[in-house]
């Protein structure tokens, strides 16, 4: 399975196991799966848990809430990049439209250490 990385619109490069162009892994690879995102661990994009899982050499930790004003998560179509709040509050892409997974809002605790209010 290939693992090299892929770069998306915006220069991000994002480190995943059989990713398409637009983020689609070999783990979640359904037409609304475009995101990444980003680790707390290392800072580095990856499209799921299960990426960094296999590809990192340290245990992942969520984005941390005190960083919760930068970017957190990237649509995989057009590289548009939200914070955690502001992607937990769409289901789709402000800057493309393009459609999210709303499954992947299921493993919220595993990417980001949200605040109390969200």
């Amino acid at each position: 399975m290939d693992k090299q990385p892929v770069t998306v619109p915006g220069q991000r490069t994002v480190h995943g196991v059989g990713m398409d162009s637009q983020t689609r892994c070999a783990h979640y690879h359904q037409v609304l799966d475009v995101i990444a995102l980003r680790h707390g661990c290392c800072e580095l994009w990856y499209p799921c848990h299960l990426c960094h899982e296999e590809l990192a050499d340290h245990p992942a930790r969520p984005w941390p809430a005190a960083r919760g004003a930068e970017p957190a998560v990237l649509c995989g179509v057009c590289g548009h990049e939200l914070t955690a709040g502001e992607y937990l509050g769409v289901a789709s892409c402000p800057a493309c439209q393009a459609q999210f997974n709303p499954g992947c809002k299921a493993h919220t605790e595993l990417y980001f250490e949200l605040p109390a209010h969200l």
